[in-house]
């Protein structure tokens, strides 16, 4: 098996997983801690990443760039792999909007560098616990042959640049898109007095959606990368001729819920819906 040199930037829950899942694969897995919290070096050490120190030299020990990191952050990050003078594969892995990917694109393949389109669906993966990476692209096979035999499941959409995106847009449209729905609903009801009379009413036509309200839940300590994501989801439906207006509302709602960055303790809807009723 061929082993391959990858950097993984930013060793965040996600990236640190799919490194790690690289690196039982037979990968040498570089990543750059310089400025990096206390948790992302312990997520980064756990995984047995290598710290390279900063970006460039990790980049420049790699063949490979897996970015993973907040969507605000993906058009920056593969300017600066480019300017680094990458020319190898570059798998953009985050949650943005087609349009945004294919402009990533072009950064990379200006640079002399190859570009595969990703998209991540699912909990970060781990042994017995399958995530799957969608890509697109020429070189989509190369990524698929990189995991292959790990606890990614990656898999090639056969089609160009933007394909893997769209549909983690689309995915994450109904995931994260609902539950900001969901939550700003019952906001409201709150606020107006009637969420007991909703309460009873969903018992009776929609259990599910109870159940929701008081399920504990990481959304709220993910919040505060979730605005990006809504504002990149927002951006694919405007590019595809679609309104805009309620993904650009959840991010608003997510904005709401900053506070609970990385907060573990799991609060439920009828628990963060204070925090929503106060706007900006």
């Amino acid at each position: 098996m061929e082993n391959n040199k990858i950097a993984v930037l930013h060793p965040g829950d996600m990236g640190s997983a799919f490194g790690a899942c690289a690196v039982r694969r037979g990968h040498t897995v570089y990543c750059a801690l310089e400025g990096r919290s206390p948790s992302s070096r312990a997520r980064a050490m756990a995984a047995e990443l290598r710290d390279a120190g900063g970006e460039e030299a990790a980049v420049r020990q790699a063949n490979v760039v897996l970015s993973v990191c907040p969507p605000h952050g993906a058009l920056a990050l593969a300017q600066r792999v480019a300017g680094f003078g990458f020319k190898g594969l570059f798998v953009d892995a985050n949650a943005i909007a087609p349009d945004t990917s294919r402009r990533a694109a072009k950064i990379i393949e200006d640079a002399g560098g190859t570009f595969v389109d990703g998209g991540i669906v699912g909990a970060p993966p781990a042994p017995g616990k399958t995530g799957r990476l969608y890509l697109s692209g020429n070189a989509a096979a190369q990524v698929v042959a990189l995991f292959e035999g790990s606890d990614v499941m990656a898999i090639d959409m056969q089609g160009p640049v933007g394909k893997a995106s769209a549909f983690k847009a689309c995915f994450a449209s109904w995931t994260k898109g609902t539950w900001a729905l969901l939550s700003s609903i019952y906001a409201v009801a709150q606020i107006e007095g009637v969420d007991e009379a909703l309460r009873a009413q969903w018992s009776q036509t929609h259990p599910e959606l109870v159940a929701q309200l008081d399920a504990p839940s990481l959304n709220p300590a993910k919040a505060w990368r979730w605005i990006s994501e809504m504002e990149e989801i927002a951006h694919a439906y405007k590019t595809a001729g679609m309104p805009e207006g309620f993904f650009l509302a959840a991010a608003d709602l997510y904005r709401r819920l900053e506070q609970y960055k990385d907060d573990p303790s799991k609060p439920s809807i009828h628990q963060v819906s204070t925090a929503l009723r106060k706007p900006i």
